[in-house]
Order: C-alpha cells, then structure tokens, then sequence
C-alpha cells in the first residue's frame, strides 16, 4: 500500500484528504506471509494455490482475538506489547515448520517507520461514508474478489479467507444494508480462474489458450496465468441472486472477437438430473457436467461500436440470451482495454 502511495504521489496526484484508512483494519505482520506459504507447503499434494500474501493467516488472528491493528499501530506502547504476545505463540509456529524466528526488535523498527508514513491518512471511515449517505452524496464500493472467492459462498477451500459478496458492504464499511441503491454484478463475456479448484467450463486446450492469450490473463497478485473457459450462466445465476444483482456490467467481450463459434453454459447436469450451483459440494462441482448452448461467432472488430446498435448482430443476440437467462439487465458492455471503449446500453 506504502508503494502505491508513493507511486500516485509521484505521478503528480494528491492524495492526502482523498484517501482515508480505517483504524480498525487489521495489519498483515511479516509471520502471517511466511506462515501463508509454510501452512501451503506442510499441504503437499492438497495445496489450494494460495497467493502466499498472507490473507488467510490474517483473518484467522482476526477471528482468534489475535489481530493487530492499525489502531493499534499509531499506539507505539500498545503495538509492542501486542507484538510480544503475539510472537510468544507465532516463533514457535514458526519454528515448529522449520523456520527462524522472527525479532520483536527488528519488526518495530521497521513498523516505526510505516507508522509515520501511514498516519496522516488514518481516518474513522464510519462518520465519512455515513455523513456523505446524509448528504445524498454517490458512495460506490467495489468487491475485492469475485463472487466464487466468497468464503462461505464460493467453492471452499478454494477461497479467499472472507466474505465479498454484496452484503459484506453493509459489515465491511458500516453502511446499513437498507442504504444501498443497486448492485452491479461485473462479468467477463467468459470464465477465469487463477489457481487450482473446481472450474467446470474450463477449456483447456488451444481455445482455452486463445482466451488466455486474448484476455491478457495473468492473475493481479501473483502473475499467474488464468485458467479459461466459457461464460458459466449457472454460476451467474446464483451470484445474481445471493448479491442482488439490478444490472450487468459484461467486460472483455472484444475477447470473444475472432471465435467462429461461441458457447455459453446454461447449465449442470450429473447422473441424468440437472443440478443447481447451491447443491453442489466440492466433489460434486468437480464431477457436474456443463451443458452447453452455441452461437455463431461475429468475426470482426467491435472496439469502435459507441451503442449497442453498432455491435454485430450476434453479438446482440449473445447478450441477450445472457439477459433472459440470468434475468438481470445488461447496462454496459466492455468492447476494448481502453477506458472509452465501453458502451451504456
């Protein structure tokens, strides 16, 4: 975060009164990286593909009243004597999985200069984001991870360590869920995933490759190649539901520009029966068999379409097969990387 500061700083942008933290965010300490990545290699064989950043063994001090945070870090007094409990029990984890322990004395120096730099920008964001709702100001949140990363929702344990769906607004911000407006769900015109778990439209062959290489798909934190496939409706479908979707925004669809065929998922079927997304438990989603519809690809550009009326005409006839089948509007549509190609429909 320190990093990003100083690069939009650098780039001429200010950011001091525009950017606020939280003090109640709890902070990723050095052992949570390096326990990340010990507790993924102790797996073996039965690795998840964690990022190794951290997030999980974060979220389980969080939980576990072990958290440190920011709060706590502007509290030079408070932040040690935290630090020392918390490393009496992390040295002998750490220790106990081959690793060295880690020095109390070494992370406050480090940490004493993060503080100084951090402080300016450590706000209480519950009064600025209720006092901007007052005002009848436009709040917009984004979700961190898609909808399938959920850790209650998503396809477990191949997640992230909390909940990012819609509702998870109201708790993560301390916004009142009677106070937001819409929710707009954000799809590509195909599938991705990074890292291993179940991924039933997963194309993994020269298609597959086309998409990757197409997209530019390399995950954003680690740089790892995402594994592609065909849009899943069953999927979209069930995030529609569970955040409440008003509208869709389909992103990349310039991806799909030189497909002579194009195929969307409309379903799972497993042992002769359809089955839904919600009754499906990671062995299941692993064996569920995708059924497919097929459309003729449009074979040309659509980068410069300003309107849906300038997009091919099967391209309007895919977005509105996904409309009628997810039930939700399709309100923008991405046609190219730049930020003015994408048409409000």
């Amino acid at each position: 975060m320190l990093t990003e500061i100083s690069d939009i700083e650098k780039a001429g942008i200010r950011i001091k009164d525009r950017l606020f933290i939280s003090p109640r965010c709890n902070i990723i300490m050095p052992y949570h990286k390096l326990l990340d990545k010990l507790y993924e290699e102790a797996k073996g064989p039965g690795k998840i593909g964690t990022t190794g950043r951290g997030i999980g063994p974060v979220y389980a001090d969080k939980v576990s009243y072990n958290g440190i945070r920011i709060a706590d870090l502007l509290d030079s007094e408070v932040f040690s004597e935290k630090l020392q409990t918390q490393l009496r029990v992390k040295n002998k984890i750490l220790k106990a999985l081959g690793a060295k322990p880690l020095s109390q004395s070494q992370i406050e120096r480090d940490f004493a200069k993060y503080r100084t730099r951090i402080k300016p920008f450590v706000s209480e964001t519950f009064s600025i984001l209720n006092d901007a709702y007052d005002k009848k100001k436009n709040i917009l949140m984004e979700g961190a991870q898609g909808v399938f990363l959920d850790n209650d929702f998503g396809t477990y344990p191949y997640v992230t360590a909390s909940n990012v769906i819609s509702g998870s607004a109201s708790s993560g911000a301390g916004i009142a869920p009677a106070k937001v407006r819409s929710v707009i769900g954000v799809t590509k015109a195909y599938t991705t995933r990074v890292g291993a778990g179940p991924f039933p439209t997963e194309l993994t062959n020269k298609l597959g490759d086309k998409l990757q290489t197409g997209g530019l798909e390399f995950g954003a934190t680690t740089g790892r190649k995402r594994r592609c496939g065909w849009l899943d409706l069953e999927l979209i479908r069930f995030a529609a539901k569970i955040n409440g979707f008003t509208e869709i925004c389909i992103t990349k669809l310039d991806v799909l520009d030189n497909f002579p065929k194009i195929k969307i998922c409309t379903h799972y079927r497993l042992n002769g029966r359809r089955i839904k997304y919600e009754d499906c438990d990671l062995k299941t989603l692993e064996k569920a068999k995708p059924v497919y519809k097929t459309y003729k690809g449009w074979m040309k550009s659509i980068k410069d379409a300003k309107n849906f009326r300038d997009l091919p005409k099967e391209a309007q006839i895919y977005l509105r097969d996904i409309e009628k089948m997810v039930g939700v509007e399709i309100t923008y549509v991405s046609t190219g990387v730049k930020r003015n190609e994408i048409i409000k429909i």
